[in-house]
């Protein structure tokens, strides 16, 4: 067996109802908290609960919401500003992996300095962020106990990732009654993304048995679940099903890595500010149909968690079976193929292609791809 490690996350509370806890988490910290959101988020009513909560045990509170899906480095700047303005001693994370990570890369500045740019890469931090509290809206990136942020360089419209064990929450607060209020298109794509975080985990090259126990049970969680929380949101039990998929899928990951998909979709994402979701969602199953090569035990392991029967046939054929239902389950939950994005430009594949090649996840890939396989990925997800 190759030597391997699992860096745990944070302290992780979940169960229907623990975001009413974030006032006594929240004093552990600091008596002054940052309250990071997004519009959206704040216009459902999200963050007043979170808010009061916080006032009631003597915190002091702002909101900073300025916070768009692909969060920028310049966004990020502001939350910094705010921050030090304000004297925040504790930052509170209200919302999708776009607030999650917004917060993150403010609390490293706030306790490192310097600007978004200067922490891009891996391991780069000197101290340890501004304590952290995420309360996650959504079941997708799992970012509440990932080790990772997300940023888009607004100057070279490339997404960015500062990656670091320190760079993890101190407490999240995974409450499925916070994910009610997500749109049934936001629940699929989320939750498309937190299968496809499940599913790369564990056929990464960085893979390893432990990454392998937590990947493996979240795609089945999820493949049983995603479309009933979809079909109906105030379903509590598909939500507390979801949220429990997410977070297992989020250990995995962010210990094995994420693979092709990630790297085709941030590249997406970047140039055209597509959503992380709806893009991971797009490419899934082409990527999975790819890899298989590479390791058709695994693929077709991903196929049996997915519920799907593939008694009597070969590997390939099973592992086949999983990249059909990936097919399927996008058409139920109404998942955009990539030329009804309808901004979307064939003579941008190329550049796509380049950046996909040059993502810091392209090594994790299970088969070897370039910038030859990835222009013919984009091609064949273009004209399906």
């Amino acid at each position: 067996m190759k030597e391997f490690s699992f860096v745990p996350p944070g302290k992780t509370v979940f169960g229907v109802g623990v975001s009413r806890r974030v006032g006594e988490e929240a004093m552990m910290f600091g008596k002054r908290a940052l309250i990071v959101s997004d519009p959206g988020v704040v216009k459902a009513g999200l963050v007043e609960p979170i808010r009061k909560n916080l006032e009631a045990k003597g915190i002091e509170t702002v909101l900073f919401s300025q916070v768009a899906p692909n969060p920028r480095d310049v966004d990020c700047g502001e939350g910094v500003v705010g921050a030090r303005e304000f004297g925040a001693d504790v930052l509170v994370a209200v919302g999708g992996g776009s607030v999650m990570d917004t917060a993150k890369c403010v609390g490293a500045i706030l306790a490192n300095g310097g600007e978004p740019k200067d922490w891009f890469g891996f391991d780069k931090l000197k101290k340890h962020p501004v304590p952290l509290i995420g309360i996650p809206t959504t079941s997708g990136t799992a970012s509440e106990v990932t080790t990772c942020a997300v940023i888009t360089n607004s100057e070279t419209r490339v997404k960015e990732c500062i990656q670091d064990a320190k760079l993890t929450f101190n407490v999240a607060l995974v409450d499925p009654e916070m994910t009610i209020s997500a749109p049934p298109l936001l629940t699929a794509s989320t939750g498309m993304d937190a299968l496809c975080h499940a599913v790369e985990a564990y056929t990464s090259i960085p893979a390893n048995p432990v990454t392998d126990i937590f990947a493996l049970k979240a795609i089945s969680i999820i493949a049983r679940w995603l479309e009933a929380a979809f079909t109906n949101g105030s379903d509590i039990e598909a939500r507390t099903q979801m949220s429990l998929g997410c977070l297992l899928a989020g250990y995995a990951f962010s210990n094995a890595d994420t693979c092709g998909v990630h790297c085709m979709a941030e590249s997406l994402g970047g140039l055209y500010d597509t959503p992380h979701g709806i893009a991971c969602s797009i490419f899934l199953p082409f990527v999975t149909e790819f890899n298989i090569a590479a390791n058709p035990q695994k693929h077709a392991d991903v196929a049996r968690a997915m519920g799907v029967d593939i008694v009597g046939l070969s590997l390939e054929e099973g592992a086949m079976r999983g990249v059909e239902k990936m097919h399927r389950t996008c058409v139920n939950l109404k998942i955009p193929r990539l030329r009804d994005l309808g901004y979307v430009r064939e003579s941008d594949f190329p550049e796509l292609a380049r950046r996909a090649a040059q993502n810091v996840s392209a090594d994790s890939n299970p088969r070897k791809a370039g910038e030859n396989e990835y222009l013919g990925l984009y091609k064949k997800a273009y004209k399906a």
